[in-house]
């Protein structure tokens, strides 16, 4: 197939655009930081008591978001069905971006006489983000060539990085100058109102998208399959071919091990740097930012390596240098090895996930139904984030944050076997994939 006109693939990457202000704002620092300091000690020395039992605050966070995981993994496959079967997938990508908007926008209520409040906004941000991405990546190998995904999926990912960062900036501009210009501030507005802004940009900017992206057309089902259980008929098909491609097997195997580790790194690094090294709220920003505009770099040299060593060597590469992240994330003790340890992780975090999709996609046989495809590949990652996110927490619950960072490495090890067990099946093989 062709690539589709610039205006349909520009469209495509500025939903990363539109929803990455979440990854970044959300889940990696404004929240953390807000969330730290309204559940700390200072308000709650005993813990958060919830559902009978006491947590640990960055413990009790992990199992939510992973709570919100599990949902999406069980809800993915009903919903790309059902889209897939009335060719409207858009609609329901519209449909979980606006979910995830409006719950981030809610997080201006949260404090800490609301925190459940707070907590259930963040997990339903989750589910409209990564609810939102089951379409959106759907997408690619409709609008994308072979020869152009790993260029299209690196493009999708640096818009994200660029729009995120500027949305950051202006959160940080809010936090800094906000309190000079007005007298007696509640502390706590700035990032309530970034918050607030998050939602916004993500549903205004979404429309550039909406408008762009064609309408799907509708697969060929019978009309007596009953669409709420096809999701998961589809996904049993979509493994019994699966299993039928050894490279493919071996390559999601490695991927679902990986994402353990890369998910819940990326979900978890501020709150490193909050309990453990005690960084304060600006430099946090500071280093998420240093982390997206590295990711950028990260995204644009992987897809031109991949381009000349091949997609899964520079997968184990990449795999090798998150176990270097986590071993080393273990022992560091000052705000310098943070700050760069926080640079390697821009460089792996934007490639690996970019590389990643655009590997998935060409392995993937011809098919209409790309839904169920990449149905498929979000329930595999969803699946790994729940896990990764469920050992990180317990091992902090009964040990420290240090302990749970160490144990990734044992994710990202398997990992870094399933992909060399696949690079060595893909070079005996008579025609190679990748």
């Amino acid at each position: 197939m062709q690539t589709a006109s610039k205006k349909v693939v520009n469209g495509w990457a500025m939903y990363d655009w539109a929803n990455s202000v979440y990854n970044l704002v959300i889940t990696t620092t404004f929240f953390p930081a807000y969330y730290a300091a309204i559940t700390g000690l200072g308000n709650f020395p005993n813990g958060i008591t919830f559902l009978g039992r006491t947590y640990v605050n960055t413990e009790l966070k992990d199992y939510v978001l992973a709570i919100g995981f599990l949902i999406i993994a069980v809800i993915s496959p009903i919903l790309s069905s059902i889209a897939d079967y009335k060719g409207n997938k858009k609609n329901f990508m519209r449909f979980f971006c606006y979910l995830g908007a409006i719950s981030c926008s809610l997080m201006f209520f949260f404090d800490k006489e609301h925190v459940t409040l707070g907590l259930m906004c963040f997990m339903f941000a989750g589910i409209g983000f990564y609810g939102s991405q089951v379409f959106y990546n759907s997408y690619l190998p409709e609008i994308a060539s072979d020869e152009d995904m790993d260029r299209i999926s690196a493009k999708g990912y640096t818009m994200g990085y660029i729009g995120s960062v500027i949305m950051q900036m202006i959160g940080f501009g809010l936090v800094i100058f906000m309190p000079k210009f007005i007298k007696d501030l509640d502390p706590k507005l700035p990032l309530e109102l970034t918050f607030l802004l998050v939602g916004i940009w993500w549903v205004a900017f979404a429309q550039i998208t909406f408008r762009a992206l064609p309408m799907s057309t509708k697969s060929e089902r019978q009309s007596r399959t009953n669409v709420l259980s096809n999701g998961f008929v589809e996904l049993k098909k979509v493994w019994a071919q699966v299993k039928q491609m050894p490279i493919l097997k071996r390559y999601l195997t490695a991927f679902f091990f990986y994402s353990m580790g890369v998910q819940t790194v990326m979900l978890v690094a501020i709150d490193f740097g909050i309990k453990e090294l005690k960084l304060p709220d600006d430099k946090l920003i500071i280093t998420a930012v240093l982390i997206q505009l590295v990711a950028i770099a990260g995204a644009v040299i992987m897809s031109k390596l991949s381009a000349k060593y091949g997609n899964l060597r520079v997968l184990i590469f990449t795999v090798l240098l998150w176990i270097a992240v986590c071993i080393t994330g273990y022992f560091i003790t000052t705000e310098l090895h943070f700050y760069i340890l926080a640079s390697l992780v821009g460089l792996v975090m934007g490639g690996i996930q970019s590389l990643s999709r655009s590997t998935y996609s060409k392995m993937m046989p011809e098919t209409k139904d790309t839904a169920s495809f990449f149905s498929f590949y979000d329930v595999t990652e969803k699946l790994a984030i729940v896990i990764g996110l469920f050992t990180f927490g317990f091992i902090e619950g009964i040990s420290s944050i240090r302990e749970s960072i160490l144990s990734l490495v044992a994710f990202f090890v398997l990992g870094f076997i399933f992909l060399v067990l696949a690079s060595v099946k893909n070079q005996r093989s008579l025609q190679k994939i990748i």
